[in-house]
């Protein structure tokens, strides 16, 4: 695959699905088509999963001051939601 980014990604991915629910295509080429839907998922659930792993929230502190707080995704706080 060449360099590609998310956006690109997503786009080419959202074109594979269109065209294997159209049912239009050889088994052949839907098996093909159908690789490469796999292969741009896995990249763009990779791509996520660095992004998620970058974001922080910034806490207001008693002081009156921002502390930087890495994001904790809810399933690994306990289920507890974050009021923004």
């Amino acid at each position: 695959m060449a360099e590609k980014n998310f956006e690109a990604a997503m786009k080419r991915l959202e074109v594979i699905v269109q065209s294997l629910e159209g049912g239009e295509m050889p088994l052949g080429k839907s098996l093909e088509v159908f690789e490469e839907g796999m292969r741009l998922a896995g990249y763009c659930s990779n791509e996520l999963e660095t992004a998620e792993k970058k974001v922080s929230l910034l806490v207001e502190e008693s002081s009156g001051k921002y502390k930087e707080t890495p994001f904790k995704p809810e399933k690994e706080n306990n289920g507890e939601t974050r009021e923004f």
